[in-house]
Protein backbone atom coordinates (compact mmCIF):
# COMPACT_ATOMS: atom_id res chain seq x y z
CA UNK A 1 0.00 0.00 0.00
CA UNK A 2 1.24 3.41 -0.78
CA UNK A 3 0.29 6.58 0.86
CA UNK A 4 -0.22 10.07 -0.37
CA UNK A 5 -0.13 13.00 2.00
CA UNK A 6 -0.77 16.27 1.90
CA UNK A 7 0.39 18.04 5.14
CA UNK A 8 -2.40 20.27 6.98
CA UNK A 9 -1.67 21.86 10.26
CA UNK A 10 -3.53 20.43 12.96
CA UNK A 11 -6.41 22.17 14.51
CA UNK A 12 -6.45 23.53 17.70
CA UNK A 13 -7.94 21.02 20.62
CA UNK A 14 -7.40 18.31 18.73
CA UNK A 15 -6.24 15.13 20.40
CA UNK A 16 -2.77 13.60 20.68
CA UNK A 17 -1.71 10.37 18.90
CA UNK A 18 -2.40 7.44 20.87
CA UNK A 19 -0.74 4.97 18.94
CA UNK A 20 -3.90 2.89 18.81
CA UNK A 21 -3.52 1.14 15.91
CA UNK A 22 -5.76 1.91 13.31
CA UNK A 23 -5.36 5.52 14.37
CA UNK A 24 -5.06 8.13 11.66
CA UNK A 25 -1.68 10.08 11.88
CA UNK A 26 -1.96 12.85 9.36
CA UNK A 27 -4.97 14.35 9.06
CA UNK A 28 -6.46 15.21 5.36
CA UNK A 29 -4.49 11.89 4.04
CA UNK A 30 -5.73 9.56 1.10
CA UNK A 31 -4.45 6.08 -0.21
CA UNK A 32 -4.81 4.06 -3.15
CA UNK A 33 -4.42 0.35 -3.00
CA UNK A 34 -1.61 -0.98 -5.47
CA UNK A 35 -1.80 -4.94 -6.33
CA UNK A 36 1.77 -5.88 -5.03
CA UNK A 37 1.13 -9.63 -5.32
CA UNK A 38 0.59 -9.22 -9.19
CA UNK A 39 3.30 -6.49 -10.40
CA UNK A 40 6.14 -7.44 -8.00
CA UNK A 41 5.84 -11.76 -8.55
CA UNK A 42 8.72 -13.50 -9.97
CA UNK A 43 7.07 -16.86 -11.01
CA UNK A 44 4.24 -16.38 -13.13
CA UNK A 45 0.85 -18.59 -11.88
CA UNK A 46 0.19 -21.66 -14.16
CA UNK A 47 -2.25 -21.18 -16.42
CA UNK A 48 -5.71 -23.51 -15.97
CA UNK A 49 -8.30 -23.44 -18.90
CA UNK A 50 -9.83 -21.52 -20.16
CA UNK A 51 -6.84 -19.66 -21.12
CA UNK A 52 -7.44 -15.92 -21.61
CA UNK A 53 -4.60 -12.95 -21.19
CA UNK A 54 -4.17 -11.51 -18.24
CA UNK A 55 -4.20 -8.05 -17.63
CA UNK A 56 -1.87 -7.00 -14.73
CA UNK A 57 -3.16 -3.98 -12.51
CA UNK A 58 -1.48 -0.67 -13.02
CA UNK A 59 -1.09 2.08 -10.44
CA UNK A 60 -2.56 4.87 -10.50
CA UNK A 61 -1.73 8.17 -11.03
CA UNK A 62 1.75 7.07 -12.05
CA UNK A 63 1.19 6.86 -15.98
CA UNK A 64 1.95 2.99 -16.50
CA UNK A 65 0.20 0.91 -18.43
CA UNK A 66 -1.67 -2.38 -17.82
CA UNK A 67 0.75 -5.43 -19.00
CA UNK A 68 -1.46 -8.05 -20.67
CA UNK A 69 0.52 -11.21 -20.66
CA UNK A 70 -0.29 -13.58 -24.07
CA UNK A 71 -1.74 -16.67 -23.54
CA UNK A 72 0.49 -19.84 -23.51
CA UNK A 73 0.35 -22.11 -26.54
CA UNK A 74 -1.06 -25.35 -25.49
CA UNK A 75 -0.90 -28.29 -27.34
CA UNK A 76 -3.68 -31.20 -27.13
CA UNK A 77 -3.40 -34.02 -25.25
CA UNK A 78 -3.69 -37.17 -27.43
CA UNK A 79 -6.07 -39.88 -26.07
CA UNK A 80 -4.49 -42.25 -23.64
CA UNK A 81 -6.68 -44.82 -25.21
CA UNK A 82 -5.69 -44.00 -29.15
CA UNK A 83 -1.89 -45.24 -28.95
CA UNK A 84 -0.98 -47.86 -31.16
CA UNK A 85 -0.47 -51.37 -30.02
CA UNK A 86 0.23 -54.23 -32.11
CA UNK A 87 -3.15 -56.14 -32.43
CA UNK A 88 -3.94 -60.35 -32.63
CA UNK A 89 -3.16 -61.74 -35.70
CA UNK A 90 -2.76 -65.62 -36.63
CA UNK A 91 -0.93 -66.99 -39.87
CA UNK A 92 -3.05 -66.93 -42.62
CA UNK A 93 -2.46 -70.60 -42.81
CA UNK A 94 -5.05 -71.18 -39.82
CA UNK A 95 -8.08 -69.56 -41.69
CA UNK A 96 -7.14 -71.14 -45.15
CA UNK A 97 -7.26 -74.84 -42.93
CA UNK A 98 -10.74 -73.49 -41.39
CA UNK A 99 -12.24 -72.66 -44.70
CA UNK A 100 -11.04 -75.65 -46.72
CA UNK A 101 -12.28 -77.87 -43.95
CA UNK A 102 -15.61 -75.88 -43.66
CA UNK A 103 -15.95 -76.80 -47.74
CA UNK A 104 -15.10 -80.23 -46.97
CA UNK A 105 -17.62 -80.92 -44.43
CA UNK A 106 -20.16 -79.34 -46.67
CA UNK A 107 -19.23 -81.94 -48.97
CA UNK A 108 -19.36 -84.49 -46.15
CA UNK A 109 -22.72 -83.48 -44.85
CA UNK A 110 -23.97 -83.27 -48.63
CA UNK A 111 -22.83 -87.28 -49.18
CA UNK A 112 -24.59 -87.92 -45.88
CA UNK A 113 -27.98 -86.46 -47.11
CA UNK A 114 -27.36 -88.15 -50.43
CA UNK A 115 -27.32 -85.08 -52.56
CA UNK A 116 -24.43 -85.94 -54.46
CA UNK A 117 -25.40 -87.11 -57.86
CA UNK A 118 -23.72 -90.67 -58.92
CA UNK A 119 -20.89 -88.65 -61.44
CA UNK A 120 -19.64 -86.52 -58.75
CA UNK A 121 -19.75 -89.92 -56.46
CA UNK A 122 -17.91 -91.82 -59.39
CA UNK A 123 -15.00 -89.12 -59.39
CA UNK A 124 -14.45 -88.88 -56.15
CA UNK A 125 -14.94 -92.31 -56.00
CA UNK A 126 -16.91 -92.17 -53.10
CA UNK A 127 -19.42 -95.27 -51.97
CA UNK A 128 -22.99 -94.84 -52.05
CA UNK A 129 -24.83 -93.30 -49.23
CA UNK A 130 -27.77 -94.89 -47.33
CA UNK A 131 -29.11 -91.02 -46.81
CA UNK A 132 -32.79 -90.41 -47.15
CA UNK A 133 -32.31 -86.67 -47.42
CA UNK A 134 -31.78 -82.89 -45.90
CA UNK A 135 -33.29 -83.21 -42.51
CA UNK A 136 -32.65 -80.96 -39.48
CA UNK A 137 -29.58 -82.95 -38.28
CA UNK A 138 -28.19 -82.51 -41.95
CA UNK A 139 -29.24 -78.55 -42.12
CA UNK A 140 -27.38 -78.22 -38.61
CA UNK A 141 -24.40 -79.81 -39.69
CA UNK A 142 -25.15 -77.37 -43.04
CA UNK A 143 -24.66 -74.29 -41.17
CA UNK A 144 -21.72 -75.50 -38.90
CA UNK A 145 -19.38 -75.94 -41.93
CA UNK A 146 -20.52 -73.04 -43.83
CA UNK A 147 -19.99 -71.01 -40.45
CA UNK A 148 -16.80 -72.38 -40.24
CA UNK A 149 -15.89 -71.53 -44.36
CA UNK A 150 -16.88 -67.85 -43.83
CA UNK A 151 -14.73 -67.50 -40.65
CA UNK A 152 -11.97 -69.06 -42.12
CA UNK A 153 -12.13 -66.97 -45.28
CA UNK A 154 -13.61 -63.78 -44.35
CA UNK A 155 -10.67 -62.87 -41.89
CA UNK A 156 -7.91 -63.73 -44.01
CA UNK A 157 -6.29 -60.04 -45.34
CA UNK A 158 -2.55 -59.48 -46.19
CA UNK A 159 -0.31 -57.56 -45.31
CA UNK A 160 1.95 -55.64 -47.48
CA UNK A 161 5.96 -53.59 -46.39
CA UNK A 162 5.21 -50.18 -45.72
CA UNK A 163 1.74 -50.51 -45.07
CA UNK A 164 -0.26 -51.16 -41.86
CA UNK A 165 -3.28 -51.82 -40.99
CA UNK A 166 -6.13 -50.42 -38.01
CA UNK A 167 -8.35 -52.67 -37.06
CA UNK A 168 -11.38 -52.10 -34.48
CA UNK A 169 -14.44 -54.01 -32.93
CA UNK A 170 -17.81 -51.98 -32.60
CA UNK A 171 -16.05 -48.84 -32.61
CA UNK A 172 -13.57 -49.50 -30.50
CA UNK A 173 -10.00 -49.74 -31.28
CA UNK A 174 -8.28 -52.90 -30.96
CA UNK A 175 -4.53 -52.70 -32.63
CA UNK A 176 -2.49 -51.91 -35.27
CA UNK A 177 -1.18 -55.16 -37.49
CA UNK A 178 2.48 -54.24 -39.00
CA UNK A 179 2.79 -57.83 -39.98
CA UNK A 180 3.36 -58.46 -44.14
CA UNK A 181 2.21 -61.69 -45.84
CA UNK A 182 -1.46 -63.58 -45.18
CA UNK A 183 -2.79 -62.91 -42.13
CA UNK A 184 -6.04 -64.11 -40.25
CA UNK A 185 -8.09 -61.55 -37.78
CA UNK A 186 -11.09 -61.39 -36.16
CA UNK A 187 -13.60 -61.36 -39.23
CA UNK A 188 -15.94 -59.09 -37.44
CA UNK A 189 -13.06 -56.13 -36.81
CA UNK A 190 -13.27 -52.82 -39.25
CA UNK A 191 -9.94 -52.86 -41.24
CA UNK A 192 -8.97 -49.28 -42.34
CA UNK A 193 -5.59 -49.73 -44.78
CA UNK A 194 -2.72 -47.15 -43.53
CA UNK A 195 0.60 -45.76 -45.50
CA UNK A 196 3.47 -45.82 -43.06
CA UNK A 197 6.17 -45.40 -45.76
CA UNK A 198 8.48 -42.50 -45.72
CA UNK A 199 6.58 -39.59 -47.70
CA UNK A 200 6.95 -36.52 -49.49
CA UNK A 201 4.30 -33.74 -49.80
CA UNK A 202 4.95 -30.74 -51.77
CA UNK A 203 2.14 -27.65 -51.08
CA UNK A 204 0.51 -25.68 -53.43
CA UNK A 205 1.26 -21.92 -53.34
CA UNK A 206 0.30 -20.71 -50.10
CA UNK A 207 -0.58 -17.31 -49.92
CA UNK A 208 1.05 -14.94 -47.00
CA UNK A 209 3.06 -11.71 -46.24
CA UNK A 210 6.28 -11.06 -45.27
CA UNK A 211 7.50 -8.26 -42.21
CA UNK A 212 6.81 -5.22 -44.83
CA UNK A 213 3.61 -6.49 -45.67
CA UNK A 214 4.38 -7.27 -49.08
CA UNK A 215 2.05 -10.44 -50.45
CA UNK A 216 3.93 -13.64 -51.07
CA UNK A 217 3.45 -16.62 -52.21
CA UNK A 218 5.29 -19.88 -50.78
CA UNK A 219 6.25 -23.80 -52.10
CA UNK A 220 6.65 -26.17 -48.95
CA UNK A 221 7.99 -29.62 -49.34
CA UNK A 222 7.41 -31.52 -46.40
CA UNK A 223 9.02 -34.89 -45.68
CA UNK A 224 6.84 -37.13 -43.48
CA UNK A 225 5.56 -40.40 -41.81
CA UNK A 226 2.71 -41.64 -40.04
CA UNK A 227 4.32 -42.70 -37.10
CA UNK A 228 0.79 -43.61 -34.55
CA UNK A 229 -1.34 -45.30 -36.88
CA UNK A 230 -4.18 -45.19 -34.09
CA UNK A 231 -4.16 -41.19 -33.67
CA UNK A 232 -3.58 -40.69 -37.32
CA UNK A 233 -6.55 -42.79 -38.66
CA UNK A 234 -8.89 -42.65 -35.44
CA UNK A 235 -7.77 -39.32 -33.90
CA UNK A 236 -8.41 -36.83 -36.55
CA UNK A 237 -10.87 -37.32 -39.67
CA UNK A 238 -8.09 -37.09 -42.24
CA UNK A 239 -4.67 -36.76 -41.42
CA UNK A 240 -3.17 -35.52 -44.54
CA UNK A 241 -5.39 -32.46 -44.32
CA UNK A 242 -4.15 -32.03 -40.73
CA UNK A 243 -0.50 -31.85 -41.84
CA UNK A 244 -1.56 -28.93 -45.02
CA UNK A 245 -3.40 -26.98 -42.44
CA UNK A 246 -0.12 -26.99 -39.60
CA UNK A 247 2.00 -26.44 -43.13
CA UNK A 248 -0.23 -23.59 -43.61
CA UNK A 249 -0.33 -22.11 -39.63
CA UNK A 250 3.49 -22.62 -39.55
CA UNK A 251 3.60 -20.13 -42.37
CA UNK A 252 1.45 -17.52 -40.67
CA UNK A 253 3.94 -17.87 -37.81
CA UNK A 254 6.84 -17.79 -39.49
CA UNK A 255 6.78 -15.65 -42.69
CA UNK A 256 5.55 -12.50 -41.27
CA UNK A 257 8.26 -12.19 -38.90
CA UNK A 258 10.75 -11.80 -40.91
CA UNK A 259 11.06 -9.52 -44.71
CA UNK A 260 11.34 -10.87 -48.14
CA UNK A 261 14.73 -9.39 -48.69
CA UNK A 262 17.07 -7.53 -46.47
CA UNK A 263 20.92 -7.81 -48.70
CA UNK A 264 21.75 -4.54 -47.69
CA UNK A 265 21.79 -5.35 -43.70
CA UNK A 266 23.63 -8.26 -42.69
CA UNK A 267 22.58 -9.02 -39.54
CA UNK A 268 18.87 -9.07 -40.10
CA UNK A 269 17.51 -12.14 -41.49
CA UNK A 270 15.06 -12.71 -44.57
CA UNK A 271 13.59 -15.10 -46.22
CA UNK A 272 16.64 -15.83 -48.53
CA UNK A 273 18.28 -17.52 -45.40
CA UNK A 274 16.46 -20.75 -46.43
CA UNK A 275 17.68 -22.66 -43.80
CA UNK A 276 16.98 -20.89 -40.82
CA UNK A 277 13.54 -20.09 -42.53
CA UNK A 278 13.05 -24.24 -42.46
CA UNK A 279 14.70 -24.91 -39.29
CA UNK A 280 12.10 -22.87 -38.20
CA UNK A 281 8.81 -24.43 -39.64
CA UNK A 282 10.18 -27.84 -39.21
CA UNK A 283 9.70 -27.02 -35.58
CA UNK A 284 6.85 -25.48 -35.47
CA UNK A 285 4.91 -28.24 -37.76
CA UNK A 286 6.61 -31.13 -36.07
CA UNK A 287 5.13 -29.53 -32.69
CA UNK A 288 1.36 -29.31 -34.36
CA UNK A 289 1.46 -32.62 -35.96
CA UNK A 290 2.78 -34.61 -32.80
CA UNK A 291 -0.44 -34.77 -31.26
CA UNK A 292 -2.18 -36.25 -34.57
CA UNK A 293 0.50 -39.41 -34.63
CA UNK A 294 2.61 -37.86 -37.71
CA UNK A 295 6.60 -37.38 -37.46
CA UNK A 296 7.63 -34.92 -39.38
CA UNK A 297 11.58 -34.69 -40.49
CA UNK A 298 12.01 -31.45 -42.66
CA UNK A 299 9.65 -28.90 -44.03
CA UNK A 300 11.55 -26.31 -46.48
CA UNK A 301 10.45 -23.88 -48.55
CA UNK A 302 11.22 -24.82 -51.92
CA UNK A 303 9.77 -21.76 -53.70
CA UNK A 304 9.48 -18.21 -52.73
CA UNK A 305 7.95 -15.55 -54.71
CA UNK A 306 5.85 -12.32 -55.26
CA UNK A 307 1.97 -12.82 -55.05
CA UNK A 308 1.49 -11.88 -59.27
CA UNK A 309 0.03 -8.30 -58.76
CA UNK A 310 3.11 -7.37 -56.73
CA UNK A 311 5.37 -9.40 -59.17
CA UNK A 312 4.23 -6.88 -62.15
CA UNK A 313 4.21 -3.60 -60.45
CA UNK A 314 7.93 -4.85 -59.26
CA UNK A 315 8.76 -5.89 -63.08
CA UNK A 316 7.54 -2.29 -64.20
CA UNK A 317 9.77 -0.46 -62.07
CA UNK A 318 12.73 -2.59 -62.43
CA UNK A 319 11.77 -1.33 -66.30
CA UNK A 320 12.00 2.06 -65.43
CA UNK A 321 15.10 1.79 -63.62
CA UNK A 322 17.31 0.05 -66.45
CA UNK A 323 15.41 2.98 -69.05
CA UNK A 324 16.35 5.56 -67.17
CA UNK A 325 20.08 3.87 -66.66
CA UNK A 326 19.86 3.47 -70.49
CA UNK A 327 18.84 7.15 -71.21
CA UNK A 328 21.19 8.83 -68.33
CA UNK A 329 24.79 6.42 -70.04
CA UNK A 330 23.23 7.70 -73.69
CA UNK A 331 23.38 11.34 -72.41
CA UNK A 332 27.00 11.14 -70.75
CA UNK A 333 28.50 9.61 -73.85
CA UNK A 334 26.70 12.11 -76.16
CA UNK A 335 27.96 14.91 -73.95
CA UNK A 336 31.21 13.52 -73.67
CA UNK A 337 31.41 13.29 -77.48
CA UNK A 338 29.89 16.96 -77.36
CA UNK A 339 32.75 18.19 -75.20
CA UNK A 340 35.42 16.44 -77.39
CA UNK A 341 34.50 17.24 -80.67
CA UNK A 342 33.64 21.17 -79.91
CA UNK A 343 37.26 21.40 -78.19
CA UNK A 344 39.08 19.83 -81.05
CA UNK A 345 37.51 22.67 -83.45
CA UNK A 346 38.92 25.36 -81.03
CA UNK A 347 41.96 24.30 -80.30
CA UNK A 348 42.85 23.45 -84.12
CA UNK A 349 41.97 26.74 -84.98
CA UNK A 350 38.97 25.37 -87.12
CA UNK A 351 37.02 27.77 -86.22
CA UNK A 352 36.36 30.82 -84.19
CA UNK A 353 33.06 31.00 -82.16
CA UNK A 354 31.79 33.28 -79.57
CA UNK A 355 29.07 32.52 -76.97
CA UNK A 356 26.02 32.68 -78.88
CA UNK A 357 27.57 30.19 -81.97
CA UNK A 358 28.87 27.94 -79.50
CA UNK A 359 25.58 27.47 -78.03
CA UNK A 360 24.09 27.04 -80.91
CA UNK A 361 26.42 24.15 -82.17
CA UNK A 362 26.77 22.46 -79.43
CA UNK A 363 22.86 22.35 -79.30
CA UNK A 364 23.01 20.98 -83.06
CA UNK A 365 25.46 18.52 -82.39
CA UNK A 366 24.12 17.38 -79.02
CA UNK A 367 20.57 16.71 -81.33
CA UNK A 368 22.36 14.90 -83.97
CA UNK A 369 24.55 12.29 -81.49
CA UNK A 370 21.76 11.77 -79.51
CA UNK A 371 19.46 11.23 -82.24
CA UNK A 372 22.11 8.82 -84.23
CA UNK A 373 22.61 6.34 -81.10
CA UNK A 374 18.72 6.36 -80.27
CA UNK A 375 18.52 4.97 -84.20
CA UNK A 376 21.24 2.74 -83.90
CA UNK A 377 19.69 1.18 -80.74
CA UNK A 378 22.95 1.99 -78.71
Amino acid sequence: MSTTSSPVPEPEGAPADTGAPGARLIHGESTTDIPVHRLFRDVAEPLSPPVAPTVVGRRLGTGEQPCVRPPARRVPAPDPELVERPARALPGSVGVLAGLGGLGGCGAVSWWAGALSPSAMRVLDLPVSAGTGVGPAQLAAYVGAGALTMLGFSGLMRGRTGYAWVLRVFGRYRGTARRTGLMWVNPLVVRHRVDVRLRHWRSEPIPTVDANGVALRVVVLVTWRVKDTARAVLGIDDHQTYLRECVESALARVVPQVPADASATKDVVSLRNVEAIGDALTRLVAADAEPAGLEVFAAQPTRIEYAPEVAERLQRRRIAALDAEHRDTVLSTVVDSVEDTVTRLTVRGLVELDDYERKALVKDLTVAFYTGRTADGG
